[in-house]
């Protein structure tokens, strides 16, 4: 079936809200101070990702084909697998899915970050930071972790073993990402997703939220928007001229 593209544009701002609700969810429930999940650990996180990122896949892939990331986007157009012509209005739906399920989790976890002093743990319930300081390092790893996130989100998708089975495709994209949160993830949080850290990045810095750190532009731009941006193009890239 042929969706309009506003139809597609209406699946990728519910499914990136999804993204955000469930997995900032996680974080949130592990980081901020009195909820029943407080004493969860990364093992939480990674799950929550996982299937942050399953669920709107195997609800929307086959409308939208699920994005929920612009650097994907930029990278399948950028390998002719996407028109151009759609790839603004498909980021702005993704920002604008990102920023709405940002908020929902903040509304839901208000009394904790009220009670929450911890200010680093408050930003990570909303955006990425590098847990050496380090916008290279952060840029290093957003890059990688992004790389085999398309590459091998992509190479799922494509596999003949899928081919008759998309919903089995969306469960291992899943685990993908649980795999990688879990592996590759404690650098940087991780983002892999320029909707998924600057959109909520911006929700932060307006919202009136008790003990505040500097939001860190520079590193949201340069580590997590310009890396994944920059993996995408080379990980669709190079997975189209090998195998497809």
């Amino acid at each position: 079936m042929d969706y309009s593209l506003v139809t597609r544009l209406f699946a990728e701002v519910i499914a990136t809200a999804l993204l955000i609700i469930i997995g900032n969810g996680a974080v949130a429930n592990v980081e901020l101070d009195g909820t029943k999940a407080g004493k969860g650990n990364w093992n939480l996180i990674a799950m929550g990702y996982g299937f942050a990122v399953m669920m709107p896949a195997m609800i929307f892939g086959g409308i939208s084909g699920n994005h929920i990331n612009p650097a994907f986007t930029i990278g399948l157009a950028a390998s002719g697998m996407f028109p151009w012509g759609e790839v603004i209005p498909y980021i702005l739906a993704q920002f604008t899915g990102a920023i709405l399920g940002q908020l929902v989790v903040y509304i839901t976890h208000k009394p904790y970050y009220e009670k929450t002093a911890n200010a680093g743990n408050i930003f990570g319930t909303f955006s990425t930071t590098n847990a050496a300081n380090s916008v290279q390092n952060g840029f290093i790893n957003e890059f990688f972790g992004s790389f085999v996130l398309f590459f091998g989100a992509l190479g799922i998708t494509q596999s003949p073993l899928f081919t008759s089975n998309p919903g089995a495709a969306h469960l291992a994209l899943g685990l993908l990402v649980m795999a990688l949160v879990a592996s590759l993830g404690g650098p940087t949080g991780p983002g892999l997703n320029p909707a998924r850290d600057l959109g909520p990045r911006l929700l932060y810095t307006v919202l009136p939220i008790k003990n505040k750190v500097d939001p860190n532009w520079k590193y949201g731009f340069v580590a997590a928007g310009l890396a994944p941006i920059i993996a995408g193009i080379m990980a669709v890239g190079a997975y189209s001229n090998l195998f497809m």
